[in-house]
This record gives C-alpha cells, sequence and structure tokens, in this order.
C-alpha cells in the first residue's frame, strides 16, 4: 500500500455504492459541495473563519436542517442510527479512523461513493472518493443523523 499505515482498529469493509438509496436528504450533500474550497481551520465551523472537520457538519445540518448536533466527531459518532454495512444516502455521515479512533474524522457523503470534508490544516474542503488507497482503510462507518 505504499507506505500507508495499517489500522488494525478499522474492520469495516467498503459498502456497495451502487445500492445506494436516496433517502430525502438531497439538501444536506448539495450544502455541503456548495462549500468546497472553503479554507480549513481547526475549530471553524462557519465559511467565513472555516471550517475543521465536525464543524462543516455541524453547520450544514444546522443551516439546511435546522438541527443542533454534538461539536465533535467522537460525539457525532455516538449520534443517529449506524447503517452497519448499508449502502449510505447522500446527506449520511461517513465516518474515518485517521487518529486510531473509529471516528477521527467525518464527512458528508454525497453519492456515487464521494464524500465532503474539512480535511487537514492548510487545505480546503474538498470532494474525496471513499474508494481512495488513503480512505478507504480508514472508513469505518456511516450514520444517518437526520429523519427526512
Amino acid at each position: 500500500m505504499g507506505g500507508i499505515k495499517s489500522l488494525s482498529t478499522n474492520s469495516a469493509k467498503l459498502p456497495d455504492f451502487s445500492l445506494e438509496k436516496n433517502v430525502g436528504q438531497d439538501d444536506i450533500s448539495i450544502a455541503a459541495i456548495s462549500l468546497i474550497g472553503t479554507p480549513y481551520k481547526w475549530g471553524g465551523n462557519t465559511p467565513q473563519s472555516g471550517f475543521d472537520c465536525s464543524g462543516l457538519i455541524v453547520y450544514v445540518v444546522k443551516n439546511t436542517r435546522q438541527k443542533n448536533l454534538p461539536r465533535t466527531t467522537g460525539d457525532l459518532g455516538k449520534y443517529g442510527k449506524s447503517l452497519a454495512q448499508e449502502t449510505p444516502a447522500p446527506g449520511d455521515l461517513v465516518f474515518f479512523n485517521t487518529l486510531g479512533e473509529s471516528h477521527s474524522h467525518v464527512g458528508i457523503y454525497v453519492g456515487s461513493g464521494r464524500f465532503v470534508h474539512a480535511p487537514t490544516t492548510g487545505g480546503t474542503v474538498r470532494l474525496d472518493e471513499i474508494k481512495n488507497p488513503y480512505w478507504a482503510p480508514r472508513y469505518t462507518e456511516a450514520r444517518r443523523i437526520v429523519t427526512p
């Protein structure tokens, strides 16, 4: 895997993205896509200040569904319903193990195996493929946090 550290705490396998269904959360994924290019800022939670990964989630859901969510990735990982191996729908949250914890990074699934997230200092909110060699082995689960 070309230098990618294996994370033994991740036992989830990737869902079959061809089985994706729409569950009426497109507004969440569209809002996330509209923020692509916003600068990353640790602790950031607005387009003006920038976003970290959980700040992006909280902002998008608050502004699309008027729902207040927990502010940290770890707390978001306890919220809503786990989809287990079910394929996420656009608007669901997708979680990754990037720091030795199953819920250490989060993004918004937007369809076709892609997600929007705020990945790193010096970067911007961006669109990535869950199947890419960095994210695939780190994928842990998807959660549905709003009821359409």
